[in-house]
């Protein structure tokens, strides 16, 4: 074994997918309800991203950012298209990297907007923001940060709720970064009211509000943002997962030009293959939307999952989330795991969020025929338990 040892990865591995389904070394199919944890937005094999990536592979693949690249010009002016405002991006190649940006991004900005420099930036309980030294500490989750990777980066505060977090407003503090649909921590959606008059404070003192878009972002909850869905104009936005379809991107979208040349960079963000890959997953997520398929596949996997909860009440109490970011919660959270490897057993894959919440990110095009069956399954699992 050559790898570092630090997943702890199931006894299974893939060799090519077709739409929302998988197939192992042996031939077995599996329905996805997991996307890659959410990446794969289009499912597999999706035929306009694959001519995208192929067609530019023929020609460039990466020069690098002391260059101009003419897709990733389109693909930050496509984001502010579909976003409705003007906006400036920053193209990397993971959340993680896109939320450092935007941690740098707002500690500049609290150092050249303010006659005393801010500094603080308050994120929310049960938050995920990615495993770098500095994204791990605006993490909301003790268990992120254990004493062997310590000490971390000093500058952020964790609030309980959103009543917390303007309570907690100091001179010191110069943006909030939250989740609207919380990913890691139980597939928490927070409430309009709250998101709108967070909104409302931090503009009126002139202070910055970040939503993590990594994983609620790209039409995952029926939007191209979900801020759209809480009716906001974040300040600044971080995108990742969907973004690309299944290869690797960023992106950290400001309403603000805040940096200048040499503030930031990155060797591989925004390449010629990424942002051409990118721009076909949107164009095709667009269409998708605007034809309405995107909300009826959602109706349906909805539906189907609202079965799944009352055909089981003792097993699960509540159903959460939005759109196709969806979570089931146990009433028992050590029957997690048992059902997770049940499903994969026999063949369809689901996530997990928090300790306790089963987590449902499938393709967004996923078929009519594949959510049938891959309930089906995921009801013969839990049968087995």
């Amino acid at each position: 074994m050559y790898l570092m040892n630090n997943y702890a990865r199931f006894d299974v591995g893939f060799e090519r997918g077709e739409g929302a389904t998988l197939f192992d070394k042996n031939g077995k199919d599996y329905i996805d309800f997991a996307a890659g944890i959410g990446v794969n937005a289009l499912g597999y094999a999706n035929k306009s991203v694959t001519k995208a990536i192929c067609k530019q592979a023929k020609k460039l693949l990466h020069t690098s950012n002391i260059y101009h690249i003419k897709p990733q010009e389109k693909l930050a002016k496509e984001i502010s298209k579909q976003l409705g405002y003007h906006t400036y991006a920053f193209f990397c190649n993971s959340g993680a990297e896109a939320n450092e940006c935007a941690i740098k991004l707002a500690r500049k900005y609290g150092t050249t907007h303010f006659s005393k420099k801010k500094f603080e930036i308050i994120s929310l309980g049960n938050s995920f923001h990615g495993r770098t030294l500095a994204t791990l500490r605006a993490t909301g989750q003790d268990k992120f940060h254990p004493e062997i990777f310590a000490p971390y980066t000093q500058g952020f505060k964790f609030c309980s709720s959103i009543d917390e977090v303007i309570a907690s407003i100091s001179d010191e503090t110069v943006a909030v970064m939250i989740e609207l649909v919380q990913g890691e921590g139980g597939i928490k959606a927070f409430d309009k009211d709250e998101i709108k008059r967070l909104s409302k404070e931090l503009k009126k003192r002139e202070l910055l509000l970040i939503t993590d878009e990594v994983q609620c972002g790209v039409y995952r909850t029926g939007e191209f943002v979900t801020s759209k869905i809480y009716d906001i104009k974040p300040d600044i936005i971080t995108f990742a997962k969907g973004l690309g379809g299944g290869v690797p991107i960023g992106a950290c979208v400001s309403r603000k030009d805040i940096f200048t040349s040499g503030d930031h960079g990155s060797t591989f963000g925004g390449n010629f293959l990424a942002c051409a890959s990118g721009l076909a997953t949107l164009k095709e997520l667009k269409k998708l939307k605007k034809s309405g398929e995107l909300k009826k596949i959602a109706k349906n996997f909805d539906s189907e999952l609202d079965g799944l909860l009352s055909s089981y009440p003792k097993i699960f109490s509540s159903k959460q989330g939005i759109g196709m970011m969806l979570g089931l919660v146990l009433k028992d959270e050590s029957n997690l795991v048992k059902i997770i490897q049940s499903s994969l057993k026999n063949g369809v894959l689901v996530l997990r969020s928090g300790k306790d919440t089963l987590r449902f990110l499938p393709p967004l095009n996923i078929s009519k025929q594949e959510i049938k069956e891959g309930f089906a399954r995921l009801k013969k699992a839990i049968n087995e338990i």
